[in-house]
């Protein structure tokens, strides 16, 4: 296989707390793909923070851009924007992928059999509601092919076939576009993967930081109103009301 790029891109609002880790994580994962032979990057898309995070990220050695509208979607899209690589991974500043999650990848794109795909969830601490729903979350990833926001990757050309993330969601915008990803790899011959064996740890802070109420007026609200509660920024709150 020619000689390939991979692109890391990493959304990031107020993350000066967690950013500088999950930075060490991602750049003891990319040994994977140094084994191969395979250059990378690690770009930072500070989604307007407030706080160290773009300092942080540059002292870590990223290459930081700037998204100046709070949102997950445009600040993934964002730093795609900025990526050179043929391959992309969006990771969340709050989560931890090892170096054996980053080799399955690079197994996945060696093959040509996949276009995208993702891995479990593992959260951090010990939470029995949250990682009974979690539990519940990696099932039906692994089932529908839908890969979470902590960790996706996919092939840089059919991402921006695309247009990247959709900039009208404000949550399960990963899930919408592991649909598209889905439909297009089918048409090519291709399929996604979600990879079990390694689970991606990511924080539970929305556990700690959010009441039981809050959080499940959440649920009950976006599983009364899905479509309506995505495009809601208000009702997205635990995702971009600055809690942190």
């Amino acid at each position: 296989m020619a000689r390939l790029k991979i692109s890391v891109v990493i959304p990031a609002f107020n993350e000066e707390k967690l950013i500088s880790a999950s930075l060490a994580s991602v750049r003891d994962a990319l040994r994977a793909f140094a084994e191969c032979g395979w250059e990378s990057e690690l770009i930072v898309c500070d989604n307007n923070s407030t706080d160290r995070t773009a300092e942080l990220a540059r002292a870590a050695g990223a290459t930081v851009v700037f998204e100046p509208i709070n949102q997950i979607g445009r600040a993934r899209n964002r730093g795609a924007e900025a990526a050179s690589g043929d391959w992309l991974i969006f990771v969340d500043a709050d989560s931890h992928p090892r170096r054996e999650i980053f080799a399955e990848v690079a197994e996945a794109i060696r093959s040509g059999r996949y276009l995208y795909g993702g891995a479990t969830i593992k959260l951090d601490g010990r939470h029995r509601a949250a990682n009974a729903l979690t539990g519940f979350w990696n099932l039906v990833s692994r089932y529908k092919r839908f890969a979470a926001g902590s960790f996706i990757f996919c092939e840089t050309a059919a991402f921006r076939r695309l247009g990247g993330f959709d900039i009208n969601l404000y949550a399960s915008e990963e899930i919408d576009l592991s649909q598209r990803l889905k439909k297009t790899a089918r048409a090519g011959g291709k399929r996604g993967v979600i990879f079990h064996r390694h689970p991606v740890l990511s924080s539970a802070r929305k556990v700690r930081l959010y009441s039981s109420r809050e959080l499940l007026s959440f649920i009950l609200r976006a599983s009364l109103s899905p479509r309506r509660t995505v495009r809601d920024q208000k009702a997205c709150y635990a995702w971009y009301d600055g809690r942190r």
